[in-house]
């Protein structure tokens, strides 16, 4: 108490309490400010309450690619298997995926587009998914109705899905009705299910409508195979939204080569569990505008509530 006000000293909340409280900062704050405070924020950092929730979308769609998987690897080891959350794009190998998986006993969202995986891990590894509730596999295309399958007979919790494909790209299109079979068959207790521009007709959705009797919502924007006439939508469950096959709202562009090769704003090596480097990174000082343009993508993952599907579970 001074002068008739409590002092609080932050230096002394419980870890978990500083984890909730840097979760609201951006990766750079919580890897390169934060960590000079003090000793005790330092500490907090550098365990896992930092890291249960681990959301690096916006980073690893600025950074080099080749930095994604290292990266990934430092923040899923700090978290001491206590994982919730994994939200990153651009995994670029099997290899960073398995390691995601051996210490995800704990993880319910599963946020992964334009990963680089196969269908072969996946099969292997969808076993160790088991608590996964939402999962996100938009713009990946070496998985294939394979994955989809591994998927929906090993996370038995699943309740939200995304499939979205690229709306330009026509190279990585193919026909995609074994994939809503997949679904349709072993993903039964969906919610929530956008497949946004797949290559799919009109009884593949009738047949998932069918086989998800919990569904709820629906994205089947830029499916131009999909034909619902209005006495097919008075017929559907009252429940149930189903967005497109139109593309009725603007959509957000986003470069998929958009990044530096001169990626100063963390050094990589210094984030060794074994090393004190966290306080040498550096600022990185490079204008966007300096970086390069790519594809379109559509970022549908972006509206999902976490709150949402935890009231489902």
């Amino acid at each position: 108490m001074e002068g008739g006000v409590n002092i609080r000293n932050w230096a002394d909340l419980l870890p978990d309490a500083l984890g909730i409280i840097f979760s609201n900062l951006s990766l750079q704050e919580v890897l390169t400010v934060v960590p000079r405070v003090c000793k005790s924020w330092n500490q907090a950092v550098l365990g896992p309450y930092c890291w249960q929730y681990i959301n690096i979308l916006d980073w690893s769609y600025r950074t080099n690619p080749n930095h994604i998987d290292q990266m990934l690897r430092i923040l899923v080891t700090r978290s001491g298997g206590a994982l919730r959350e994994i939200t990153v794009s651009g995994i670029l190998n099997d290899l960073t995926f398995s390691y995601v998986a051996d210490h995800a006993r704990a993880l319910q969202i599963l946020q992964i587009p334009r990963c680089n995986i196969s269908d072969s891990i996946v099969e292997q590894l969808s076993s160790k998914l088991s608590s996964v509730t939402f999962m996100d596999l938009s713009y990946c295309c070496k998985v294939s109705a394979r994955s989809l399958t591994a998927i929906g007979k090993s996370c038995k919790a699943l309740v939200g899905f995304c499939r979205n494909m690229h709306p330009i790209d026509l190279n990585e299109r193919r026909p995609q009705a074994d994939e809503a079979v997949a679904i349709a068959s072993t993903m039964s207790k969906l919610k929530h299910l956008e497949v946004a521009y797949n290559c799919i007709d009109t009884l593949s959705v009738v047949e998932i409508i069918k086989s998800c009797h919990e569904l709820e919502f629906l994205d089947v924007r830029g499916c131009w195979d999909v034909k619902l006439d209005q006495d097919w939508l008075d017929k559907r469950p009252r429940e149930l939204k189903v967005l497109g096959p139109h593309v009725i709202d603007q959509f957000e562009g986003h470069s998929c080569s958009d990044y530096s090769d001169t990626d100063s704003l963390y050094d990589y090596e210094s984030l060794d569990e074994d090393d004190d480097g966290l306080w040498d990174d550096e600022e990185d000082d490079e204008d966007d505008e300096d970086r390069i343009g790519g594809r379109l993508e559509l970022r549908f993952y972006e509206g999902f509530n976490e709150n949402y599907v935890n009231g489902w579970v």
